[in-house]
């Protein structure tokens, strides 16, 4: 009894795993952290939306990670399901998420530094900051008034728009443009707005953090999954190499074909070669030759 082929090599990068369920569980794993990514990319997009349409004055830009994150975690979880071009769509996947590792990167640390530097919550705690706003039918940018700040020392005027939060204790009355926090925000409905916009500045850093190593790992297990074909697609999808047996009854059999049998040789008698020589002669006589 012959032994049973062995399992034909696959030529290229790809990696054959063994039917015992390694394959599933990779699968699985790429598709959790695919997903998970996809949920922070959405969490980071509404968190960046919401903080940049909450003044006119700050803006932010910490929701375009989640937009590259996002469309690259889309990718990689069609690119999962995939049976055909997988390779394709998850080398796809993992340089768009590369480019949102990137740019959470750089917008964590620009909303850091702006939530740290530019942001004074102390007097927006304290209720020192006043909101102005001019009444219904004026537009924030047609009205503007003046108020009266006070200092240690002196008094200064300050034109304010309407809905307008503005703090005094910000502003600097000798120069305005040595102010190194936002002294007024534009556009507000109330000074909450602003104390909502500083806790969104740094939950879009915090996530912008969490969506950098995420991305990585994300961007990691799939380039390993890439390459990954199970075995049961493989032994469908590979032609087995051809089988060859010897046997000598049927090589007997397949080469007598080619020779012609002994009944189809005719038979000439053998004569002295003298006597061959006068009979090739009468024969060419009679013929003419």
């Amino acid at each position: 009894m012959m032994a049973p082929p062995p399992a034909p090599a696959v030529s290229g990068p790809l990696a054959v795993l063994d039917p015992t369920g390694q394959f599933a569980k990779r699968k699985k794993t790429s598709l959790w952290f695919t997903v998970s990514l996809l949920v922070v990319s959405v969490f980071i997009l509404t968190i960046g939306l919401a903080a940049t349409t909450r003044t006119e004055n700050v803006t932010v830009g910490g929701y375009y990670p989640g937009i590259v994150l996002g469309f690259g975690s889309f990718l990689g979880i069609v690119g999962i399901h995939l049976v055909e071009n997988r390779r394709q769509m998850l080398v796809a996947s993992i340089v768009f998420i590369s480019f949102g590792v990137v740019a959470a990167f750089c917008c964590a640390i620009v909303d850091g530094v702006f939530a740290a530097r530019h942001i004074e919550p102390r007097p927006l705690h304290n209720k020192r900051c006043q909101f102005y706003s001019s009444g219904i039918g004026f537009l924030y940018d047609a009205y503007q008034t003046e108020v009266t700040c006070y200092t240690l020392n002196s008094k200064c005027q300050l034109k304010v728009k309407s809905n307008t939060c503005y703090c005094c204790d910000l502003y600097n009355c000798e120069n305005s443009e040595q102010s190194s926090s936002y002294y007024e925000f534009l556009g507000v409905s109330s000074c909450q707005d602003v104390v909502h916009l500083y806790k969104l500045l740094w939950s879009s850093t915090v996530l912008n953090i969490i969506g950098l190593f995420l991305g990585i790992i994300t961007a990691a297990i799939l380039g390993a999954f890439k390459d990954m074909v199970p075995l049961s697609q493989i032994a469908f999808s590979a032609a087995p190499p051809p089988q060859i047996l010897y046997n000598p009854a049927q090589q007997i059999l397949t080469y007598t074909g080619f020779c012609p049998s002994a009944a189809t040789i005719s038979t000439y008698p053998s004569y002295p070669l003298p006597l061959q020589w006068y009979l090739l002669t009468r024969l060419n006589r009679r013929t003419g030759m």
